[in-house]
């Protein structure tokens, strides 16, 4: 599948600064635990064992993982990188305390700045929002490499479809998204994401929860 930038542009343009003051509530709150079936506070015990003092963030949302994580010190090197003008200016400001760094960067398109490398990268709830199958989508681990340190880890989480169990309305509502070009997941699949890590890292662990995969994986 060949992705243009307007279906990349498509997966980003939802989140403005109206919606993103709706976000927390709306995926959050409501639909983690009640839709996709995996409660956030999951997510966050996922983020607190992989994340570092030396981290990256990518796909940044509202910066909620970054500001409620468990740093494993009170002054972490902390790296924010998104295609949305909006997202990385709301983010940035919630966790103005750490001083982040920014990036204006599409993970679909190689770095072509100086960056130096992160012993931790975080893609939570981004898989599913790039367009491409899960084999198109995954360049982005190669393109993520040359900023991570040897051993470094990157982890993260995205909705499934495929070979996963979802419910009526988790399919309905998914559907509906991939209609409005919000997700790209449709192809999206367990092993495929499985596969994709494999080829590129070491240690690569996953684990279904509702129709989420929680992976981490080691350069």
């Amino acid at each position: 599948m060949n992705v243009t930038q307007d279906q990349v542009k498509a997966g980003q343009a939802v989140y403005t600064k109206r919606t993103l003051n709706l976000y927390d509530f709306i995926v959050l709150t409501v639909s983690n635990p009640w839709i996709w079936k995996c409660p956030t506070p999951r997510l966050i015990d996922h983020y607190n064992r992989h994340v570092t003092a030396n981290h990256l963030d990518i796909g940044i949302g509202t910066g909620y993982f970054p500001d409620k994580c468990d740093f494993p010190s009170d002054n972490p090197r902390i790296g924010l990188m998104d295609l949305n003008s909006d997202t990385l200016a709301y983010a940035s400001a919630r966790i103005i305390r750490y001083r982040p760094e920014v990036y204006a960067h599409n993970v679909l398109e190689p770095l072509f700045q100086e960056i130096e490398p992160f012993d931790s990268i975080g893609v939570n709830y981004l898989l599913h929002c790039v367009p491409g199958s899960i084999e198109t989508k995954a360049v982005m681990f190669d393109h993520l490499k040359p900023v991570m340190t040897d051993g470094a880890t990157v982890f993260g989480s995205t909705l499934l479809q495929g070979d996963v169990p979802r419910s009526g309305l988790a399919k309905r509502l998914m559907a509906f998204y991939n209609k409005k070009g919000i997700f790209s997941n449709t192809e999206d699949t367990l092993a495929g994401l499985e596969s994709a890590l494999n080829q590129r890292f070491t240690d690569v662990t996953i684990e279904r929860v509702g129709c989420a995969a929680l992976f981490s994986a080691r350069a």
